[in-house]
């Protein structure tokens, strides 16, 4: 097991934990031997929920995601982690101490936990991310069901399936876990005025559903690629709109100048026709 040669021992009166416990750069933040190693899915899934979680409620800098990162939960296990597919955070700085970027996600070293958790579904993990492997023994870490309700009560919990495209979401309500009824296929979180919700469509040249979040709305945010697109889409229909305005000027003023002429050869002066319009 690894020791810690910073470990400061504790004074009277006791020193707060963030200054006697080990830091993200004590902590090993990397385990290979963990099941669920990543495949394509759980590197693009993650990414589309990381750049479209945009609370709107929320000063963007006080908002934090991450994907795959180690995350500590016990003062008393400092070792023991979960590493959750995707995770999102209110109320935190995106720079540890707003200096770092951060290399584990430590608890006791933070000023919030994560708000909501997503697990995506693998064949060698489905039991304890639906919570249905629990870890009784005392010198055994706990699942991480527990670990995200009993311990540091995440208030959202969701799972998703890409093999069946299947959402199941929990709540924390009285300090366990509830079900969640989906509203219209997505999932409402009224407290940072977001939905998450399944969405058809093309994510880095990939077609398929994709797991993404919504303004409490129903209004796609969009991702800064799909934003550039966007406004790229604008602006050529934008000029599309000028030529053609151009272009019925142009024709009008054709029109104009030909019955001009007309009225010439017919012997009327078509510049006297202003005075009696």
């Amino acid at each position: 097991m690894t020791s810690f040669s910073q470990y400061i021992p504790q004074s009277d009166p006791p020193l707060p934990p963030w200054e006697t416990l080990p830091t993200m750069y004590d902590l090993p933040s990397y385990n290979p031997e963990e099941p669920g190693l990543p495949d394509d899915f759980h590197f693009l899934q993650p990414l589309l929920l990381y750049l479209t979680f945009q609370p709107i409620n929320w000063n963007p800098e006080l908002v934090y995601s991450a994907a795959d990162l180690n995350l500590y939960y016990d003062l008393q296990h400092p070792l023991w982690y979960k590493r959750p597919d995707w995770f999102g955070v209110v109320g935190v700085g995106k720079l540890y101490k707003g200096q770092d970027l951060r290399l584990s996600y430590v608890n006791w070293q933070e000023p919030a936990n994560p708000f909501v958790v997503v697990e995506l579904l693998s064949p060698g993990t489905e039991e304890e991310d639906l919570g249905t492997k629990r870890e009784n023994a005392a010198n055994k870490p706990p699942s991480k069901w527990e670990v995200y309700e009993r311990i540091l009560r995440i208030p959202y919990y969701v799972v998703f399936s890409r093999y069946t495209n299947e959402i199941r979401a929990f709540q924390l309500v009285g300090g366990h876990y509830e079900p969640m009824n989906l509203t219209d296929g997505c999932l409402l979180m009224p407290e940072i005025d977001l939905r998450l919700g399944l969405w058809q469509g093309s994510f880095r040249d990939i077609e398929r559903l994709w797991l993404r979040w919504f303004t409490l709305a129903g209004e796609l945010i969009p991702a800064p690629t799909e934003e550039a697109t966007a406004a790229t889409q604008r602006a050529v229909i934008a000029e599309q709109e000028t030529a053609q305005a151009k272009q019925e000027t142009a024709q009008a003023k054709r029109k104009a100048e030909k019955l001009a002429e007309r009225l010439r050869q017919l012997g009327v002066n078509p510049d006297e026709l202003d005075e009696f319009l």
